[in-house]
């Protein structure tokens, strides 16, 4: 468990990131940097330990920041339509140049890209590898999360060589048990009766729990390197949503209807070979299937 350090966490109000600053925030002085127009995000925040700074990336002063951070954390991260591309990149690879300048003294960084980065494979389960091609593939519920990340990533790769800064990219795939991911919305349409709607038929996922994800900050930062160090971020487990909705049908006493949304360029599923974050980190320690029940429960007491 890191101890001790001086740590920013950009963006830190997301849906990933608000969990990693709360779980850092116990043993470090952590900052965390976002518009927090959501002002009970910051109060959240707040109470944990974590102290907040409003900052517009966009606007570029990075001034209101000290720049003595031990380990930085770029999660920062803006989705936008097509015909606004190039204000993503600027707010999502730029900015983050920005940051990754402004705190280049740090020991180390670690920046958040996406597995929706791999270009589409004919096989929904090819598990791509670090190496296999990125960049062709459309995401039509965030239009412009492709370019972004891979504009993204080549600056982050540039700022680790021209700051000497050691950096990891990594690349997460499905995230479960936050407040909002694939698995809770597939959860939330079973139980609303609204539909399942995905892409293909099977539609397979590599997963990670939330808490995994924080467990092992620590060592993607150890694995930090000049040049960056680029690494998928998936436990070895591989759900299809199509699992997911016949389980939360079966806990809920409810038959789960699919309505397929055929998109050109779409990937056929998120499947990523963990090879080489298992080095890295070792095995997660939370399965899904164990966690599932729990989880649905939970979201059906929500529910009503």
């Amino acid at each position: 468990m890191l101890k001790n350090e001086k740590i920013l966490i950009t963006g830190a109000s997301g849906v990933i990131a608000l969990p990693v600053a709360r779980y850092l925030a116990e043993h470090n002085e952590v900052w965390g940097t976002a518009r927090f127009t959501n002002e009970a995000l910051r109060q959240e925040l707040d109470d944990a330990g974590v102290r907040t700074v409003p900052l517009d990336l966009e606007a570029g002063d990075l001034s209101i920041l000290p720049d003595d951070f031990t380990l930085v954390l770029h999660y920062a991260y803006i989705r936008l339509p097509s015909g606004k591309f190039h204000e993503a990149i600027e707010f999502n690879a730029i900015a983050a140049g920005r940051i990754l300048k402004h705190c280049q003294n740090a020991r180390a960084a670690l920046v958040l890209s996406a597995a929706t980065i791999y270009s589409c494979n004919k096989d929904a389960f090819h598990a791509h590898a670090e190496t296999d091609d990125i960049g062709f593939v459309s995401a039509p519920w965030a239009p412009s999360s492709p370019v972004s990340k891979v504009t993204l990533e080549s600056v982050a790769r540039f700022c680790a060589e021209a700051f000497d800064l050691p950096v990891t990219i990594v690349r997460p795939a499905c995230p479960y048990e936050t407040v909002l991911d694939v698995v809770t919305i597939v959860m939330d349409s079973v139980l609303a009766d609204r539909p399942v709607y995905v892409a293909h038929d099977p539609q397979p996922y590599s997963v990670i729990h939330i808490d995994d994800m924080c467990e092992q900050i620590e060592s993607l930062l150890s694995a930090a390197a000049v040049p960056a160090t680029i690494v998928n971020w998936a436990s070895d487990e591989v759900v299809t949503t199509q699992e997911m909705a016949k389980l939360t049908g079966v806990i809920a006493a409810k038959e789960p209807r699919f309505e397929t949304i055929p998109a050109p360029n779409i990937a056929l599923g998120c499947v990523l070979d963990t090879t080489r974050v298992r080095a890295i980190t070792g095995p997660c320690k939370r399965s899904f299937y164990d966690k599932f029940d729990q989880l649905c429960r939970a979201r059906m007491a929500k529910s009503g």
